[in-house]
């Protein structure tokens, strides 16, 4: 007997709050991952003529993998998208030999690259939308108590030269266009980390095909999809 880890076909729906904490994560996240990577390579490669950059470069495999496992736990928990885990099966030999060859640890790593431009991308986004809008959105109920340096100058002009209650709601009308905007986004960016991440660090169509036919005992059975209304993992013995 087998265990059997069905993956989620469902199309990814991030709760808003879920994304938007997910996205201001992205950045240090991104910025931890991609000075591992480039660390970890640089000295392993830098080193792999006296053999401790093999030793370097193996460990370095397997703390990608257990990151992209982690990163995988957290798109789940945060954007409610389920990725599944898309390694070959070690066996009992060669286990090192096996996550190396794994054209998945290779790409966790690409993954673990990109979350540094991409969290930058996601990070600005989010927070310049989100501070905009609720910048104007409350003014009503601070523009008298706001000091004059934090007024925003644009082309050496003051954008907000209000000098009464009544001149802040056009202003205040104008933030919750861009608040509804900024749930919108913010939804999208979510939505699309989601596709990106279940791309990424989960099995590919080709992959999914390879392990259907596997007869190894415990090997990962991908033959059955969620329907597209499951959110959440599930698992099945399968006889062998």
């Amino acid at each position: 007997m087998a265990t059997t880890t069905e993956r989620d076909g469902s199309r990814p729906n991030p709760p808003l709050f879920g994304s938007l904490a997910y996205l201001v994560m992205n950045l240090p996240i991104g910025i931890a991952s991609f000075v591992f990577v480039v660390t970890s390579l640089s000295v392993g490669v830098g080193t792999a003529i006296v053999w401790v950059g093999v030793a370097v470069l193996a460990l370095s495999a397997l703390v990608m993998r257990g990151m992209a496992s982690l990163e995988r736990m957290r798109v789940h928990a945060m954007l409610g998208t389920y990725v599944a885990t898309p390694y070959r099966p070690l066996g009992t030999s060669s286990r090192w030999a096996t996550r190396l060859k794994d054209p998945a640890t290779w790409k966790d790593m690409v993954y673990l690259v990109l979350m540094l431009p991409i969290g930058i991308a996601e990070f600005t986004i989010s927070i310049v939308s989100w501070s905009v809008s609720v910048y104007l959105t409350l003014l009503p109920f601070y523009w008298t108590f706001m000091p004059a340096e934090w007024r925003p100058v644009v082309w050496n002009e003051p954008f907000l030269n209000v000098d009464s209650w009544i001149e802040t709601l056009p202003f205040a009308g104008l933030g919750v266009l861009v608040l509804a905007l900024s749930v919108i986004v913010t939804k999208a960016l979510g939505a699309g980390h989601a596709r990106f991440a279940r791309a990424m660090l989960g099995p590919s169509p080709r992959r999914i095909s390879k392990l259907e036919g596997l007869s190894t005992a415990g090997a990962i059975d991908w033959s059955t999809e969620w329907p597209s209304s499951t959110t959440q993992m599930s698992y099945r013995p399968v006889s062998r």
